[in-house]
């Protein structure tokens, strides 16, 4: 396999991931967010088993699919282009020059957001409701990213 088709692969394998991430996470914003998450909601977590395993997939499915996206797929698709593949920050630029994101800015705060979702989990419902409430908003961007990306490739011939 020579270089140009070992890129193609990689598109093809990243794509496919994506998809899946995609709906995996847009299945447990479902569920999740069947009602709006509250303090409450967060103060009740250690009671409620099922609800705290609901958030950790959520929490785990929102930032892999960030992580894939960012951090594998749009490398892996300017280096298909062409492009020169440098630090997140200036792939990112990149991609929003391309239309491909909305905003480099709003991709580092949801990063900030994701992290914040992880590590403020135990120590403050308010923050944790809070963040989870954004992480939710942002669940729609992800998923039109992942579609336009995706699109992308295959109106390359890539996936």
């Amino acid at each position: 396999m020579n270089h140009e088709q070992a890129e193609e692969a990689r598109l093809q394998f990243l794509t496919r991931i994506a998809e899946r991430e995609r709906r995996h996470l847009l299945a447990t914003d479902q569920r999740l967010f069947e009602a709006p998450f509250t303090t409450e909601r967060a103060r009740a977590l250690e009671d409620h088993p099922q609800e705290a395993e609901r958030v950790d997939a959520f929490v785990a499915r929102f930032g892999r699919l960030q992580d894939t996206l960012g951090d594998k797929l749009i490398p892996a698709l300017l280096r298909a282009l062409g492009e020169r593949v440098g630090p997140a920050l200036d792939n990112l630029d990149r991609a929003e020059r391309f239309g491909w994101i909305p905003s480099s800015d709003d991709w580092f705060a949801v990063r900030k957001l994701r992290n914040q979702m992880v590590h403020e989990y135990i120590e403050d419902p308010t923050v944790l409701a809070d963040a989870l409430q954004r992480g939710h908003a942002y669940v729609p961007v992800l998923a039109q990213v992942t579609d336009s990306l995706i699109a992308i490739t295959k109106e390359r011939g890539w996936a």
